[in-house]
């Protein structure tokens, strides 16, 4: 039997299925990815571990699946990190399969910023077309503050990716208005709470809203399908969540976060709304509390900085996330403005209402919240405001020969290179060219506009300096710098810290201080007084001295914690450091009331703890009270001898 085989014909491109053949849009997208790509993955292992206090957690995770389950900041499982243990699966998985480094910690990161990016094309692009989309990513991709927080392993980077996802799922809910796109969307959120807990409910009201109006079936179906959407996340997240509260206190690690070992009080009050109102039992803003870093009193009235409108657009936010906000907003009104009479079922409707209200929501909330507040948090605002700058551009820009597409393509051009001039002039030794760069390409840019005679690929150039000049170098100084410590910062970094400590209590000033500082001093009448100590800090881990190191791998697996901290963040470089669990004493403010002084008294006499490293110097509260962690630390310096090495004291519990 002869089989008949054709010679191939090389370079016939229409032998390529139509399916295969990548059109520009689609050249475009694989030029936006793989450039993506490498600015998230450029130097990774510049920012070592990144934050070591979660570090450390994918670390315990990779040796103990106890510490994975419930995400222990050490595999001996003594206390959990102050969130759920989603975001630290995949680290902990990445580290048992290549070891543990800088790249198994922080790839995993990159890769869902990556995933960030496409999805929210996809998002974007099925009801604004390809160009919205490409618009989209790119703005989402070189968004300082989203650049900043996927390369680093902050549980902020899933938490955005799921967001995202919950968006995507809930349009296609709108296009068919089939059940199965609802529940995944509740799928999403819930994976979204046990990535952040409570954040992740910031986007529900834009789902929510837009399903009641633009759903396909009539209003008792849909309200009926967003039920069982809801019933979808409290399945998603409930399971881990009856698991915690099930298993019994006594055979589990404590709650991070917490002041009665609940993930209950950690969901409702620490990282909920405590966030929103201020009361946060033992984090260092709640009234009364005293830095364990430096002394400096009561924490201000804002500890957090100034609540009210103008927040995201302070030194500390704006650099990271303000660049094009005026501009989304502007195009969010015009574009709910140009939809308002269309049909009920209107795809793009959906879409800008989605998309409008997550971003309105969302800088209401972080505007006025009174409780913990950093600036990397508004990475949660970068996917919305991408979504509205590329839907608008695109919507705009194919309408500019009417007079209102024009005129918010004005006002939008005008307030983007007024704010980027804002953000630049702060730093004035920061790429001084740009100051003027961006407002002359802005002029030149209106102009052709108004005079409807610029050619689009001009027009292209000049819109990519206006709008994406500013965060693009922003963008590359935070990927050239890196960034290490609990405050991953996007932008040059001397400016933006000097600018943190205005308007900021004198414990978080004190904070900051102190990891430039000279150190401090341990208080008269206190063994080892005298002696002139600096270790890490609230914020930062530090390097451990390579002595200290070698004392706590000597006869390490005799010990079920070679040492113990008070702060999970110094706990955490140790632990790093030497590869072996470290008992983080009071979790990471130094204020969960973990372990209890007899608990800790038993571990320590029946030889399960090796040395107890002191950093910092025991504090009072304000009637003279010593706080059970320090307690613990005041018995370890009374009934031990002190050694020193290098800038911390240890105590051996075995001697």
């Amino acid at each position: 039997m002869t089989v008949a085989v054709d010679s191939p014909r090389i370079g016939a491109a229409q032998d390529i299925p139509r399916r295969l053949r990548l059109g520009p849009h689609r050249w475009a997208l694989v030029v936006l990815l793989a450039g993506t790509t490498v600015l998230y993955l450029w130097g990774l292992d510049g920012s070592g571990w990144a934050n070591a206090f979660y570090s450390a957690a994918a670390q315990a995770g990779a040796h103990s699946w106890k510490a994975f389950l419930f995400g222990s900041s050490d595999a001996a499982n003594s206390i959990t990190v102050d969130k759920p243990p989603l975001s630290l699966w995949l680290p902990s998985l990445a580290i048992r399969v290549f070891g543990l480094n800088s790249w198994s910690i922080l790839v995993p990161q990159a890769v869902i910023g990556v995933g960030s990016v496409t999805l929210l094309w996809d998002a974007v692009r099925r009801s604004f077309g390809e160009t919205a989309g490409l618009i989209a990513g790119t703005v989402l991709a070189l968004t300082p503050v989203a650049v900043t927080i996927f390369r680093f392993n902050n549980p902020d980077a899933l938490l955005v990716l799921l967001m995202i996802a919950a968006v995507w799922a809930l349009l296609r809910a709108v296009e068919d208005g089939r059940l199965r796109w609802l529940l995944l969307c509740g799928v999403f959120l819930g994976l979204g709470y046990l990535t952040k807990q409570l954040e992740v409910a910031l986007v529900m009201p834009a789902l929510a809203l837009t399903y009641l109006v633009a759903g396909p079936r009539s209003l008792l179906a849909r309200a009926g399908q967003l039920v069982l959407g809801l019933g979808a996340v409290i399945v998603a997240a409930g399971w881990w969540v009856l698991l915690v509260q099930l298993w019994p206190a006594g055979k589990r690690p404590w709650i991070g976060g917490t002041q009665t070992n609940s993930i209950l009080e950690l969901t409702l009050r620490y990282n909920g709304i405590g966030r929103l109102n201020g009361d946060e039992p033992g984090s260092t803003g709640s009234p009364g509390f005293i830095s364990p870093v430096h002394t400096g009193g009561r924490t201000s009235a804002h500890p957090w900085g100034q609540t009210g409108i103008g927040r995201l657009f302070e030194p500390e936010q704006i650099g990271g996330i303000g660049w094009l906000l005026p501009a989304a907003l502007i195009f969010a009104v015009a574009l709910l403005a140009w939809r308002g009479r269309a049909p009920r079922l209107d795809r793009q409707r959906a879409a800008v209402i989605v998309w409008g209200v997550w971003l309105l929501t969302t800088a209401t909330v972080f505007s006025f919240m009174a409780g913990i507040f950093h600036p990397y948090y508004t990475v949660a605002l970068a996917p919305s405001i991408a979504a509205v700058i590329g839907i608008g551009v695109a919507v705009c820009w194919q309408r500019r020969e009417k007079g209102w597409a024009k005129g918010v393509l004005a006002a939008a051009i005008v307030v983007t290179a007024a704010t980027s001039v804002h953000v630049l002039w702060r730093v004035p030794d920061y790429y001084p060219w740009l100051r003027w760069a961006i407002p002359a390409g802005a002029i030149v840019l209106l102009a052709g506009l108004l005079l409807a005679v610029i050619p689009t690929p001009v027009a292209i150039a000049l819109t990519a300096l206006v709008a994406l000049g500013g965060p693009a170098v922003y963008s590359i100084t935070t990927v050239v710098r890196g960034n290490t410590g609990a405050m991953p910062i996007a932008g040059p970094v001397p400016r933006i810290v000097t600018a943190m400590t205005k308007g900021i209590g004198p414990v978080q000033r004190a904070e900051i201080n102190v990891a430039t500082g000279p150190g401090f001093l341990l208080p008269a009448g206190s063994p080892g007084a005298g002696m002139h100590l600096v270790g890490c800090t609230l914020l930062d881990s530090g390097v451990p001295d390579r002595r200290l190191v070698d004392l706590l791998d000597a006869n390490a697996e005799r010990y079920t914690w070679v040492a113990a901290t008070v702060g999970s963040v110094c706990a955490a470089g140790y632990q790093l450091a030497s590869g072996y669990p470290v008992m983080p004493v009071g979790g990471f403010n130094g204020t969960d009331p973990s372990p209890a002084p007899d608990a800790f008294l038993r571990l320590a006499l029946s030889k399960r703890i090796h040395y107890f490293i002191v950093t910092n110097p025991i504090h009072e509260d304000k009637w003279g009270h010593l706080d059970t962690n320090a307690l613990i630390q005041q018995w370890v310096q009374r009934n031990f001898t002190p050694q020193r090495v290098g800038r911390v004291l240890i105590y051996d519990l075995t001697g």
